[in-house]
């Protein structure tokens, strides 16, 4: 019987497209994207708040708020770090006014934001479901535990569709005395993209208030994102 072997060209072409063929590299994925740093990149919220204080009518505020990642630096302990610059403004078309400075950064397995000189630990890597962790671990204040949930899924906030987000609840509770709750939601290669922060006390001094979701004092805020980019 004749066996008939592939001529030389045959080989060489067969040679010549194998090694044409390549493939393309697996971006790395990171969960570290929901805590991007990088200088110049900005987020724009529409912020609605309602403040609360004994005897006075509750105080109603709409605004916007404007955080831009500004230079990387190193803080006191060494660390990579960059500084938030915050604007605020009542309406869209107005003029930026400078609010505050806080800062961020990333340590070992931790998301640190610093805000009004406390550190307080809004994610950790990697993430899981339920995951929990004490968000005032770095700061002053009383254990906090933080809970992460729905990782990951999709999120609407306005007019606007986030296909992979994380949410953390910081505290969800409610009793006849007062309301704590605190939310927030973020968006890979984005951030913090939504927040909801209800802190109240209602009133307990006498029988006719108690139990009646009667409001002495607090806060509720809400922050939606609007914009997002680099200047």
């Amino acid at each position: 019987m004749l066996i008939r072997f592939p001529s030389f060209f045959a080989l060489l072409s067969l040679l010549l497209f194998a090694g044409c063929q390549t493939t393309s590299p697996v971006p790395i994925v990171s969960d570290t994207d929901f805590f991007p740093l990088k200088s110049q990149q900005y987020i724009i919220y529409d912020v609605q708040e309602q403040r609360y204080a004994l005897n006075a009518p509750a105080l109603q505020l709409t605004y916007q708020l404007k955080e831009v990642v500004g230079d990387v630096y190193r803080d006191v302990t060494g660390q990579t770090a960059y500084r938030l610059l915050r604007y605020r403004r009542l309406a869209e078309g107005q003029s930026w006014q400078a609010d505050s400075v806080w800062s961020a950064r990333l340590v070992n397995n931790e998301a640190i934001r610093t805000e009004n000189g406390l550190d307080f630990i809004k994610l950790v890597f990697p993430f899981s479901d339920q995951l929990r962790w004490n968000g005032n671990r770095r700061n002053i204040y009383g254990e906090d535990a933080y809970e992460l949930r729905n990782n990951p899924q999709p999120y609407r906030v306005l007019d606007k569709q986030f296909d992979e987000t994380v949410t953390v609840v910081a505290q969800n509770d409610s009793t006849l005395v007062s309301q704590d709750k605190r939310v927030e939601v973020y968006a890979r290669q984005v951030g913090l993209i939504y927040k909801e922060r209800t802190q109240l006390q209602y009133c307990s001094s006498s029988p006719a208030c108690r139990g009646k979701n009667q409001i002495d004092y607090g806060i509720r805020q809400v922050y939606r994102i609007r914009t997002y980019g680099t200047e």
